[in-house]
C-alpha cells in the first residue's frame, strides 16, 4: 500500500470523532480549518509556509558550503519529510538505529547513514541481507572500538553479505558521548577494519559535536574545536596508511546546534583524496520557539554571514488547545499535556490565541505554561489575560524530536490554517 493510501479515521489524534475513514491523499479535501473549531484539541499542525521557507534556507546554505546533507530522520520519523528532503538534494537519511533503517527502507529510502554502533547479530543479519539483496542500497554504520570492530566481523562472518559493510571511523571526546578518544586508539580501529576488507569498507570519518559538558557557550565552542582538530589528524593519517576505501572519503558530523562550524572545520582538513562532508542536521526543516531558536541566534553571533543567506528559519511547528478552566485568579487549565508535548528541555511556550468567530491568531504577551500533568496545562495568566473557557491558544515547542513522537499523525495547514493535507509518523 502506498503511504498515500493509508486509511485515516478518528482512531488518529487530532481528527473529529465520528469521521469517516478516508485516505491520506484525501486530507485537504474534508474542508476543515483549524480557526473553525474543525479539528478537536489538541491538535498538532505544521505550517506548510515555514516548511517551505526552511528548505529554502538550507538549500542556501548547502549551495554556498558545497556540503551534502543526510537530514537524521529520528527527529520527525515522518517518510513524506524524507522525501521532501530528498527532492530539496539530501544525499540520504540518518538513522539512530536498525528500527529506524527499517522503515525508511519500507518507505523507499536507498542510502541510509546510520551514526550509531551496529552491535546485534539480528541487526547485523538484517543489514547483510538487504545489502546482499539490492546492489543500490547504500548503508554505513559507525565503529569507535576494537571490540565494536570484533563483534561485527564475527556477525558479518555468520550473516556472509555479498559485499563488505560501509563503516565510519567515529571520534569523540572526553565527557562526550561515543568515539575513540586519541588518534591512537582511532588508527587501532581504523587498522582492524583495513584487515578484513572482504567485510568491512572504511568510507570515512565520523563525530558528534553536539553533547558536550558545560553551560558556556565559548567553553564548548572551543572543545568542538578541538574534537574536529583531532577529526582532521585523524582523517590525513588513515589516509597516509592507504586504509579508507576507493573513492571519495566520507567525513560526517554537524547536529542541529554546531553545523556552521562543522561545516567550516570539516573543509578545512585538507585531504589530498576527493571529499565528500555529509551534515546529519535534522531538526532545521521545522526548527522552534525555544531550543532551536536559541541556536540559530547563537549560530548568528559564530557565522554574522549566514544572516542574509536567505529570509531566516522559523518554527513550522505548533500545538494547539483549548482553554478549559479558568479556575483561580491568575490561572487558566488548558488541554495541552505532557502526552502532547515534549517537556525535555522548556515546557511549550504560548504565543498566540484565537477566539472561534474572531478575528485571529493574535499575538499573546506574558503567559507562562508553568506546569504540566498527562492530559493538562497550568497557564499562568497577567491580570488583563483576554482568554476565556473555549479561546484556543498556540503553543510553540522547544526540541521538535520530542513532539513529533507523540503523534501518529499532524495536519498541514497553510497560513489561514486551511488543512491541506497530513503527515504521517512511525516511531
Amino acid at each position: 500500500m502506498m503511504l498515500e493510501d493509508m486509511e485515516i479515521d478518528d482512531r488518529f489524534k487530532g481528527i473529529p470523532a465520528g469521521t469517516a475513514p478516508f485516505a491520506l491523499r484525501d486530507m485537504g479535501r474534508q474542508g476543515w480549518n483549524l480557526l473553525a473549531g474543525d479539528l478537536p484539541l489538541p491538535a498538532a499542525v505544521l505550517r506548510r509556509s515555514a516548511l517551505d521557507a526552511n528548505s529554502g534556507w538550507m538549500r542556501a546554505f548547502l549551495a554556498q558550503t558545497g556540503l551534502s546533507l543526510a537530514p537524521h530522520g529520528k527527529t520527525s520519523m515522518c517518510p513524506q519529510l524524507f522525501h521532501r528532503q530528498l527532492a530539496d538534494g539530501a544525499w540520504g537519511v540518518t538513522a539512530a538505529n536498525i528500527g529506524h533503517a527499517t522503515t525508511y527502507r519500507r518507505f523507499g529510502i536507498n542510502r541510509i547513514l546510520m551514526a550509531n554502533q551496529l552491535l546485534s547479530r539480528p541487526d547485523v543479519a538484517w543489514v547483510a541481507a538487504e545489502i546482499s539483496r539490492d546492489p543500490d542500497f547504500d548503508f554505513y554504520c559507525l565503529v569507535d572500538s576494537l571490540d565494536g570492530v570484533d563483534l561485527l566481523v564475527r556477525h558479518l562472518r555468520a550473516a556472509a553479505p555479498t559485499r563488505p559493510l560501509n563503516v565510519l571511523l567515529e571520534v569523540g571526546q572526553s565527557g562526550g558521548r561515543t568515539g575513540a578518544r586519541s588518534l591512537e586508539d582511532a588508527l587501532a580501529v581504523a587498522a582492524a577494519v583495513a584487515s578484513v576488507p572482504d567485510l568491512l569498507s572504511l568510507a570515512g570519518i565520523e563525530c558528534y559535536e553536539g553533547i558536550l559538558p558545560g553551560s558556556d557557550d565559548a567553553a564548548i565552542e572551543a572543545r568542538i574545536a578541538e574534537l574536529f582538530a583531532l577529526m582532521g589528524q585523524v582523517a590525513r593519517a588513515v589516509e597516509m596508511k592507504g586504509w579508507f576505501r576507493p573513492g571519495p572519503v566520507l567525513l560526517s558530523a554537524g547536529g542541529s546546534i554546531y553545523y556552521d562550524m562543522a561545516a567550516d572545520a570539516m573543509r578545512a582538513i585538507g585531504l589530498s583524496s576527493p571529499v565528500q562532508i555529509v551534515l546529519r542536521s535534522g531538526c532545521y526543516l521545522t526548527h522552534d520557539h525555544g531550543w532551536a531558536q536559541r541556536a540559530w541566534q547563537r549560530l548568528l553571533e559564530r557565522s554574522p554571514h549566514l544572516a542574509g543567506l536567505a529570509p531566516a528559519p522559523r518554527p513550522a511547528i505548533e500545538l494547539w488547545a483549548y482553554v478549559q478552566s479558568r479556575p483561580d485568579p491568575g490561572r487558566a487549565i488548558v488541554t495541552l499535556g505532557k502526552r502532547d508535548a515534549g517537556t525535555d528541555i522548556d515546557l511549550p511556550m504560548p504565543v498566540a490565541w484565537h477566539r472561534i468567530g474572531g478575528a485571529g491568531p493574535l499575538l499573546l504577551t506574558d503567559h507562562r505554561l508553568i506546569g504540566m500533568n498527562d492530559q493538562h496545562g497550568y497557564l499562568s495568566l497577567p491580570d488583563d489575560s483576554p482568554l476565556r473557557v473555549g479561546d484556543m491558544v498556540c503553543f510553540g515547542i522547544s526540541h521538535p524530536c520530542t513532539t513529533f513522537d507523540k503523534w501518529r499523525l499532524l495536519s498541514l495547514v497553510e497560513d489561514d490554517y486551511r488543512v491541506s493535507g497530513g503527515v504521517l509518523t512511525f516511531f
